[in-house]
């Protein structure tokens, strides 16, 4: 019987270890997990002035936060959800060096994801950027991609797969850190795929794709499943495309969401999915510490670490950045005889990017318009004898100006966006013809557009126009006029001349400008016409070929127009007249009804018969129920008199 029991206990004492054992190798009970992220960095690698008197982001004082919280939690992951390109002077870089990815090699990153922005060079432009990463012999982040592929009648297919292949891209990743399985899976989101119309890939189902990723990577043995998403959060609901993920798909531990641009002061939770999100371009680093028994998850700590001039800045990553802008300099500012720390002028005020959806002047969106119209003029070695106007939009200013030195570097992120038909970073300009009448349509689409679609809100120079925000859909314009470039002696409401329609007028943009007007008459509906011609009337079939060269035929990009503008005002600064609104967008907010129905085009006649007629169907249906309810009183009536008695039908005591 002793022994009998001596051996139960024995393998009672046996069981309880391996029990043991077995819950200490799957996590040990109370176990942190921490995860750094950020998403959107679009190639910030230096501090950007804040507008306060600091300065944010920049890829040194990264570093430092990034050491200072592995220090704290040694098992941390570092990731990214996407957009690190495109953005500063250092995405020239992209296609040759891929100094964005090598560069977040050096900073530790562990995982990251492809953004919209990877391919404004197009498929093959990440095939050359993968491949220079690749080859370049040092330590670059993994990227996991799962519902993004080159499309099947992409005629570079082939040579983007094996890129994609020599870099290691996957659709998923395992990674063991501290004790514990990471499961890491990237996607790109629906607005995301909408936003990079030239990347010749092929979106699949995110969700299909995702719970198939979940799925997988649980039966490869990951215990903590994290979504590195370019999809982003919205306060509506539908436009929230991470949040609708988290829903749809089970199993996601954490969902890294990039794309929006969202700052997220403390987490989404989905059921038991936590969303995160840390701000763009570098302002901060996310920092989500969970607390982890290997079954259930609860949140421990949630903070953002500001990237700002408190930081010290790390010496190993300054003398890269270094190493980059001088490679900046030689290899893509020598053709245009300018560094990238050189001076043009000085302002003695700041002009910042709009706000999204208000409509009314911008001092930068006019300052730009004006620098394009300048470059017309004074960089096309044989600019053509007719009136032009130029163009641009809230959707390409991309930074602000802020009062001091203002230097190429600074110009360049104002207008970062885009690749040219040379293949090299920035839009070019483009002249296209209009006719007066498409020319008003335009500043229709800046009236009309702008409240649905912000970043299509217009800035013109050599035109004045006002409009009534309450006035008729497509009809809010009711006076627009030729005026003289602010530049010769700033705007004034002198010498303005009437707009011919049926005259033809030459229009200077950039070319996502220029693509943008020739999809006006499909969006909306065909009220607006608005066809971009060639100087012999035919319509464009390649904005190519309308591209600005200056004498060497180099193309004039936006970016490049700018400057030379701002270097034009020399040693005393930026004009004062771009320090205020000058009045050549006025925006009215009056319910005057002479204002209202001032000019009236064939829309609100329409519009105006439509409402005619409804209420004249209105007043004759009222008549029609008036009428008859009184010939039932007073024709049907139940009385009837007999030798002065009353009598009522019906009617018993």
């Amino acid at each position: 019987m002793r022994l009998r029991r001596l051996l139960a206990g024995l393998l009672s004492l046996l069981l309880v270890c391996s029990l043991l054992s077995v819950s200490a190798l799957a996590a040990p009970a109370g176990q942190e997990i921490t995860i750094l992220f950020t998403h959107d960095l679009h190639s910030h690698f230096l501090p950007q002035p804040d507008g306060e008197g600091g300065e944010s982001g920049g890829y040194a004082r990264l570093k430092t936060a990034i050491d200072a919280e592995k220090a704290a939690h040694p098992d941390a992951l570092l990731v990214d959800g996407g957009d690190f390109s495109i953005g500063s002077l250092f995405q020239t870089l992209y296609t040759t060096q891929a100094a964005e990815l090598r560069t977040m090699g050096q900073l530790g990153y562990d995982a990251v994801t492809l953004g919209n922005h990877e391919f404004d060079h197009g498929g093959t432009g990440l095939a050359s950027m993968l491949m220079a990463a690749a080859s370049c012999g040092e330590t670059v982040p993994a990227i996991v991609e799962a519902n993004y592929r080159p499309a099947s009648d992409n005629p570079n297919q082939l040579d983007i797969q094996r890129s994609m292949a020599a870099y290691g891209v996957s659709d998923t990743m395992l990674l063991e850190r501290g004790g514990v399985t990471f499961g890491i899976f990237g996607i790109m989101g629906e607005d995301s795929d909408d936003c990079a119309p030239t990347s010749g890939f092929t979106l699949t189902d995110r969700k299909e794709n995702a719970q198939r990723c979940v799925d997988s990577l649980k039966e490869e043995g990951a215990q903590f499943i994290i979504c590195l998403s370019h999809s982003g959060t919205s306060e509506k609901k539908k436009s929230s495309e991470d949040e609708r993920l988290a829903e749809a798909v089970d199993g996601i531990d954490l969902i890294v969401s990039g794309h929006t641009h969202t700052t997220l002061e403390e987490p989404i939770v989905v059921e038991d999915t936590y969303i995160v999100s840390s701000g763009p371009y570098c302002e901060n680093l996310g920092s989500v510490t969970f607390r982890w028994d290997g079954a259930a998850k609860t949140l421990g700590d949630y903070h953002l670490v500001p990237i700002d001039e408190t930081l010290a800045e790390d010496p190993g990553i300054l003398q890269t950045i270094e190493n980059w802008k001088h490679q900046v300099s030689s290899d893509y500012l020598g053709r245009y005889g300018l560094s990238f720390d050189q001076v043009l002028t000085t302002s003695g005020y700041d002009l910042t990017t709009p706000e999204s959806g208000v409509q009314e002047e911008n001092s930068l969106g006019e300052l730009v318009a004006d620098a394009e119209l300048w470059a017309a003029a004074n960089l096309d070695p044989e600019p053509p004898d007719v009136t032009t106007v130029a163009v641009t939009a809230d959707g390409v200013l991309r930074a602000p100006l802020y009062r001091g030195e203002i230097t190429t570097s600074d110009a360049f992120d104002v207008l970062s966006m885009g690749v040219g038909a040379d293949g090299t970073s920035g839009f070019p300009l483009v002249a296209v013809y209009l006719t007066g009448k498409e020319l008003k349509a335009a500043m229709e689409v800046d009236a009309s557009i702008t409240p649905i679609m912000p970043a299509a809100q217009l800035y013109f120079s050599g035109v004045s126009y006002r409009f009534n925000t309450h006035r008729m859909f497509f009809n809010r314009v009711f006076e627009a006029r030729l005026c003289e470039a602010p530049f010769v002696n700033g705007f004034t409401a002198t010498g303005l001349a009437d707009i011919d329609e049926d005259a033809t007028y030459r229009v200077v943009a950039d070319m996502y400008i220029g693509q943008m007007l020739g999809t006006v008459k499909g969006k909306s509906f065909g009220l607006l016409s608005l066809e971009p011609k060639m100087a012999d009337g035919t319509p464009v079939q390649d904005l190519a070929d309308c591209i600005l060269r200056d004498q060497s035929g180099n193309e004039i990009k936006a970016w490049y127009a700018l400057a030379t503008y701002l270097a034009s005002f020399g040693e005393q600064g930026v004009s004062g007249w771009y320090g205020a609104p000058d009045g050549r967008k006025d925006v009215s907010h009056s319910w005057n009804p002479i204002e209202l129905v001032l000019r009236p085009n064939w829309i609100s006649l329409v519009a105006l018969a439509v409402i005619v007629v409804v209420i004249l169907l209105l007043v004759l249906l009222i008549r029609r129920l008036t009428g008859g309810r009184g010939r039932r009183r007073y024709g049907g009536s139940q009385r009837r008199h007999y030798g002065g008695q009353v009598r009522r039908r019906g009617f018993r005591r």
